[in-house]
């Protein structure tokens, strides 16, 4: 009986030995990569949070619900196809050239208790030094605003400070679950260098419990529900919008923020498509120094859950804003408009219906009451 015949290298068995290797090596490296995605959808509600949930008047059949019945889902646009134009559409999505970040120095308040500055880090990342109070809103620090490392929307510059860099913090504010405005790197990187609470929408503190977050720094609130810290009066207030961070949608509330210290006042959106709950909050809890306003990844596709620019300065002038600041636009990409389209449209909109307007770089800080002149800075960044 012959003896099989040794294979020289290079032949067809050792090929198909090192091609199986590397499939191997490749399926290693994506689990590896998707090891966090399951950490990433978040938590779900049981318990005593499912039962709080349950008595919400905006929850019904398992899920909360916008005012009126809104629908959050797409708008049929006939002869549209979204994902050939997202594919070879004529947008400029993203800059061609570096977006100028600024580094804020410390602020020394001529008066404490009259202060109320905004810092934009990027997106809808946000902190507002108020009365002596450091609020953070919707903190994304990670690159992607995704479930994975490796794909979803990616940054278009980097946060203009890092996370540990961050003053001490007397409150975080989340508006809702999406990955664009809760992230859970952030999220645990605030926990470790920061001993402020969170305060969320009602179902959102089921994530947090996932990720670590101890139920000590946990504060849910419903709609018109406030809570004091130190003193301010933060005060969750309505949004037309949906959550979700899977397949499941609506599992948690969303909402818009309404921040109150004894003599300032600051509105900050959230996501949500223009609604007449704006005239509503205005009246409850306006006027509002400033108004954080979110401007971008607007689409006539779902034009009930983000504002166009247009209607971001009716809604300023519904809560009853002195400046406007905006927010939401230039950090991701998550839309089929140019980047730099919606600060466009609203200085465009502003200038019409005399608005106060700032637009700031990422981590410039805006004093309110002596606000930088807009002087088009993203025209530049070709």
């Amino acid at each position: 009986m012959r003896a099989p015949a040794e294979r020289e290298p290079g032949t067809a068995g050792g090929s198909g030995r090192g091609w199986r290797i590397a499939g191997l090596a490749a399926v290693a490296g994506l689990a590896w990569a998707a090891r966090d995605v399951p950490a990433q959808l978040g938590g779900r509600l049981t318990g005593a949070r499912a039962a709080r949930a349950a008595r919400s008047p905006r929850f019904r059949d398992g899920t909360f619900h916008n005012p009126a019945g809104t629908s959050a889902t797409m708008v049929a646009d006939p002869g549209r196809n979204l994902v050939r134009e997202l594919i070879f559409g004529k947008q400029k999505r993203r800059p061609g050239s570096a977006v100028p970040l600024l580094r804020p120095t410390d602020a020394t308040p001529a008066d404490p208790t009259r202060e109320l500055n905004v810092i934009w880090y990027g997106h809808a990342s946000t902190l507002v030094e108020i009365e002596g109070h450091r609020v953070l809103l919707d903190p994304v620090w990670s690159d992607r605003c995704s479930p994975s490392a490796l794909v979803g929307p990616r940054r278009i510059h980097e946060p203009p400070v890092r996370l540990d860099e961050l003053p001490r913090l007397d409150a975080i504010l989340i508006s809702h679950d999406h990955y664009d405005h809760l992230d859970m790197a952030t999220v645990r990187g605030l926990l470790t260098h920061q001993s402020a609470p969170f305060l969320v929408p009602l179902g959102v503190g089921a994530h947090l419990d996932r990720w670590g977050v101890p139920a000590d720094r946990i504060v849910e609130l419903d709609w018109s529900e406030s809570h004091r810290v130190g003193g301010l009066t933060v005060t969750a207030t309505a949004a037309q919008h949906f959550s979700g961070r899977g397949l499941r949608r609506d599992g948690t509330l969303w909402s818009s923020w309404a921040l109150a210290g004894a003599h300032r006042s600051v509105f900050y959106t959230g996501d949500s498509g223009y609604f007449d709950g704006y005239a509503d909050i205005g009246a409850e809890h306006g006027p509002f120094d400033v108004t954080l306003m979110q401007i971008g990844a607007y689409d006539r596709a779902w034009p009930n859950i983000h504002m166009f620019p247009e209607e971001a300065v009716a809604a300023h002038l519904d809560v009853r804003g002195g400046l406007l600041v905006p927010v939401h636009w230039g950090t991701f990409n998550l839309a089929l408009h140019d980047w730099s389209e919606p600060v466009d449209r609203l200085w465009a909109e502003a200038k019409a219906r005399d608005v106060r307007l700032a637009v700031p770089r990422p981590g410039e800080r805006v004093v309110v009451d002596e606000p930088p002149a807009v002087d088009g800075w993203w025209q530049a960044v070709v």
